[in-house]
């Protein structure tokens, strides 16, 4: 089953480099998440991922982002609670 949610994180001034932030997140496997870096210092991550429970899937891509960018700082998590 799919599950859509967003994860938001505050960047250190170190990890500000868009085009190395989305390498990073492509190669530790958030292919599946849409980027959204409009506010300095935030990344908005839209994961739409594929897993068997929601627990799974949250888990899954706060592991792969904490891979890729080890100094962000989870802000905000935002479920679809619709789907």
């Amino acid at each position: 089953m799919e599950y859509v949610f967003t994860l938001n994180y505050q960047l250190v001034d170190g990890d500000r480099d868009t085009e190395a932030l989305v390498e990073r997140l492509g190669q530790a496997g958030c292919e599946d998440a849409l980027v959204g870096i409009g506010q300095p210092g935030r990344l908005a991550l839209e994961f739409t991922r594929e897993s068997d429970t929601a627990d799974a899937a949250l888990r899954s891509a706060l592991a792969d982002v904490r891979e890729a960018i080890p100094s962000a700082t989870l802000i905000e998590l935002a479920r679809d609670l619709v789907g």
